[in-house]
């Protein structure tokens, strides 16, 4: 897919953040689009703004992918439209950030069930429908975490860890089938990632939402099977866990996060 032109793609957490501009970088390169996440009217309101924009078709399918009937109801809505997925961007993800036992179990379980459970079924879902046909793109968005354990974001990492392996491997079954699997691993990003704790993201240490989906795009469509659409750095910290021992890994880790005050996180309200 060295275009996507006249292709159709699905972004899912496409309300706010990341995948808004994942959605509109597809849509300035001709693709129509299929939009999901829990946000109806984010949905809808995007969706006017690309269509307006960028004259392509952009369909809004509702759902929730950290429950259990969530990628089968988008496969739902899709068929009743009689949409076929060229490329399929799963970029909702979740992060439970802070210790371990001083956050709530449900963030924990929530961030496993949309970075893991939800993006695996999607994936399957769609995916099999690619390789029946021959043709097809998905691209995982995981995360430069993916590469080592983080104290004070575990269960986050650990998540951002399957989607690295999961999607190294399928890429591997696939090769030479016409479906194309690709890994994205952006460092920080500026987004409202930590909305509803204490939490923040130095914007001087981030990246633009705009910046890491045009590089994922290109990558993509340079046929690669993993992208790191961050700046420079972000890449080559993920060689350090490759070359120290884990323990030494996880304890730079734990002391970084730890400067950043995400050993003593709380909340203060919900996010919008």
């Amino acid at each position: 897919m060295k275009s996507f032109q006249g292709s159709t793609a699905l972004v899912t957490g496409a309300s706010k953040g990341l995948g808004v501009a994942y959605a509109t970088e597809l849509a300035r390169r001709g693709a129509n689009l299929v939009l999901v996440a829990r946000s109806r009217d984010a949905l809808e309101d995007l969706a006017v703004r690309l269509r307006e924009a960028h004259g392509v078709e952009v369909a809004v399918i509702p759902a929730d992918l950290g429950a259990a009937d969530g990628p089968a109801h988008v496969v739902a809505g899709l068929d009743e439209r009689g949409i076929a997925i060229d490329l399929l961007l799963n970029n909702a993800g979740l992060g439970s950030v802070g210790p371990f036992f001083d956050r709530p179990l449900a963030g924990h379980l929530l961030s496993v069930d949309v970075n893991v459970n939800g993006l695996l079924a999607l994936t399957h879902l769609l995916g099999g429908r690619m390789l029946t046909r021959g043709s097809g793109g998905i691209v995982n968005v995981a995360s430069t975490a993916a590469f080592q354990p983080m104290p004070y974001q575990s269960s986050y990492a650990a998540s951002k860890a399957f989607v690295l392996s999961f999607s190294e491997a399928l890429a591997a079954e696939l090769r030479g089938s016409g479906v194309t699997v690709m890994a994205a691993h952006p460092g920080a990003v500026a987004t409202g990632f930590f909305d509803g704790t204490t939490a923040t993201i130095d914007p001087r240490a981030a990246d633009t939402p705009e910046r890491v989906a045009a590089r994922t795009l290109d990558d993509f469509a340079r046929g690669r099977h993993v992208s790191y659409p961050g700046r420079v750095v972000n890449r080559v910290g993920t060689l350090v866990p490759r070359l120290l021992p884990r323990r030494t890994t996880t304890s730079l880790v734990g002391r970084l996060n730890r400067g950043l005050g995400f050993d003593h996180v709380s909340d203060v309200g919900t996010p919008a």
